[in-house]
């Protein structure tokens, strides 16, 4: 779809709304004879519209030497860099020519509407067997394999690399990718010599594996979504064509044009819905699955893509109900604060849910329910995770090393966006933008830039086929991390054990998607009481021996992580053995 449109460039299609800006545009375009004429790609077309933008900024910046117009700011005159993305895409929309952007609602049904009905073809037939947990070759699957150490350090230390060198250019100065190389060097000095793991082998991401040929539909998945995520967040006038078949639904649903957001939104929900039916058709033996998956299924849909569409249209703030401070880092940005409080009742009833959730729900909830109340049932990146990524579950490391290396990532993931809401509030109640030597607009986008783009989406989404479906929630998710908090000292969720009847098959630690090496507690009778516990359940429902059971007790939930012990019930007594 994205190579069969056409772009001209005309004064008619030129998306500036600034005057000054567009009049300087087309004087760099006649002056380069580039009005008029057709581009076969949007890279060509791109590639020249930016460079017919740089020669606008550079006319501009040199008239405002002699004097900006009277009334005007610096901003509203000169041709800022912030504008080309914006000015690109809008653009590129209005330029297109082609079967896409003539018969959108075709090319929608083509790919997303039969991708879907194919999709479902080849799950329901899986409704005809017999239930129950079958291994059927995953660790000898091209797919799922999975890639030794050697594969994943290449991979995760490729793309750590490009997403720093591209960060520079980003944010244009050396010091944010600079301090996040650094802290990077000190968390891995910390895992390997402090906590001493040198000399500790990580598993492989799956088993047995025998390097890159093993898992080359893998390699070939992983890089497909990387490529996709970098487009979506980087560089969004290439997926204009995705766009233009979106507009009959966006149209419908917000009475608005379909942006990058609303594609990746309509892919979102579209694939949890159909893997959720894999997901039910795989684990439909365990009545806890098929609850959670169709929880996770209507969140998805319901609160996070359709109801926030539909307040739109309703010219009230896009809000995700279910989405809470910190994995949705701008709540507390001035303009987000500014746009809720100054659109009424409803407004305000929107930020104080939002404060609520985080100081009330979050420690009240994990308390009764542990993490999985909102990460394995609300949460829409868990319900990507455990659809879309559940054929990828068995490829987290389970190693003590991977787990040391989470501790550190994630905490310092939290850490970072407390400092940045810090920093943001600061700015919001004095008007400062200068904290110390910090400027809070250049934190708030290495942020955005590091955390909410390249981890949450190029890693923690495009690596699900290379390690596992849960990067980000175990590794980057600060939501995560506060809830594990919570869960770790203070909750009545737990995962018990029976060892007497546990045979080592290791099915459970097989299927944890968070790295839990759960056939460990087994064998020794000990609760799983891990903050990183997601509480999918899957351990239990893959269990041939009913050794694992999910239960809410706060029998000892004061000392239920300070020794190893067994509970022993007899008649109606219960009792500890420490």
């Amino acid at each position: 779809m994205l190579g069969l449109d056409q772009y001209r460039l005309s004064s008619d299609t030129l998306a500036i709304d600034n005057d000054y800006h567009r009049e300087a545009f087309l004087e760099a375009a006649r002056a380069a004879d580039a009005l008029d004429k057709t581009y076969g790609s949007s890279f060509a077309f791109s590639g020249q519209f930016k460079s017919l933008l740089q020669d606008a900024q550079a006319s501009l910046n040199e008239r405002a030497e002699a004097g900006i117009p009277e009334g005007l700011g610096e901003w509203d005159y000169k041709l800022g860099d912030w504008k080309f993305t914006e000015y690109t895409l809008a653009t590129i929309r209005q330029s297109a020519e082609g079967p896409v952007t003539s018969q959108p609602l075709l090319f929608l049904l083509l790919t997303i509407g039969l991708g879907s009905i194919g999709g479902l073809l080849y799950i329901l037939p899986v409704f005809l067997k017999i239930p129950g947990i079958k291994n059927d070759r995953i660790f000898h699957s091209s797919l799922q394999r999975g890639l030794d150490l050697n594969w994943r350090t290449f991979f995760l230390g490729a793309t750590i690399l490009g997403i720093l060198i591209y960060g520079f250019f980003y944010i244009n100065n050396f010091f944010w990718p600079s301090v996040t190389a650094a802290i990077m060097g000190l968390i891995i000095w910390l895992v390997f010599s402090y906590e001493n793991s040198r000399e500790r082998t990580p598993a492989r991401s799956a088993g047995p594996g025998y390097g890159l040929n093993t898992a080359w539909l893998g390699v070939i998945a992983g890089t497909y979504l990387i490529l996709f995520y970098v487009l979506l967040y980087w560089a969004p006038e290439h997926i204009t064509p995705w766009m233009r078949m979106s507009d009959p639904l966006s149209r419908a649903l917000n009475g608005g044009e379909a942006s990058q957001w609303f594609v990746y939104g309509l892919l979102y929900t579209v694939i949890v819905l159909v893997m959720g039916v894999k997901m039910i058709a795989k684990y439909r033996h365990n009545r806890y699955q098929i609850i959670r998956t169709i929880s996770v299924m209507f969140f998805q849909t319901a609160i996070a893509f359709l109801l926030p569409e539909i307040l739109v249209r309703l010219n009230q703030p896009y809000f995700d109900f279910k989405n809470i401070w910190p994995l949705n880092y701008t709540f507390f940005f001035d303009w987000n604060i500014n746009n809720l409080i100054n659109s009424g009742a409803l407004g305000i009833f929107m930020f104080v849910w939002g404060v609520l959730l985080i100081i009330v729900a979050v420690p009240v909830f994990t308390y009764f329910y542990g993490k999985r109340w909102y990460c394995s049932w609300v949460c829409g990146c868990g319900g990507l995770a455990e659809t879309m990524g559940d054929p990828y579950r068995h490829l987290s490391d389970k190693s003590l090393r991977a787990w040391k290396f989470e501790r550190w990532i994630i905490h310092g993931v939290l850490v970072f966006a407390v400092v940045m809401t810090i920093a943001v509030l600061y700015t919001y109640f004095t008007g400062s933008q200068q904290i110390l030597f910090m400027s809070s607009d250049t934190v708030r986008g290495w942020y955005g830039f590091m955390i909410g783009s390249a981890f949450a989406g190029v890693v923690g989404t495009g690596f699900y086929p290379l390690m596992g479906n849960r990067m980000w929630c175990r590794f980057g998710c600060p939501l995560a991390a506060y809830l594990g908090l919570v869960q770790r000292f203070k909750s009545r969720f737990r995962i018990t054990t029976n060892g007497g009847q546990c045979i080592s098959c290791g099915n459970c630690s097989t299927y944890c998607e968070m790295g839990i090496d759960v056939r460990h507690y087994a064998q020794r009778g000990q609760d799983v009481v891990r903050a990183s516990c997601v509480g999918c359940g899957v351990c239990a429902a893959v269990c041939p021996r009913g050794v694992l059971r999910l239960e809410n007790s706060d029998l000892d939930v004061d000392t239920r992580t300070e020794a190893l012990r067994t509970i022993r019930i007899s008649g109606g007594e219960v009792r500890i053995e420490m």
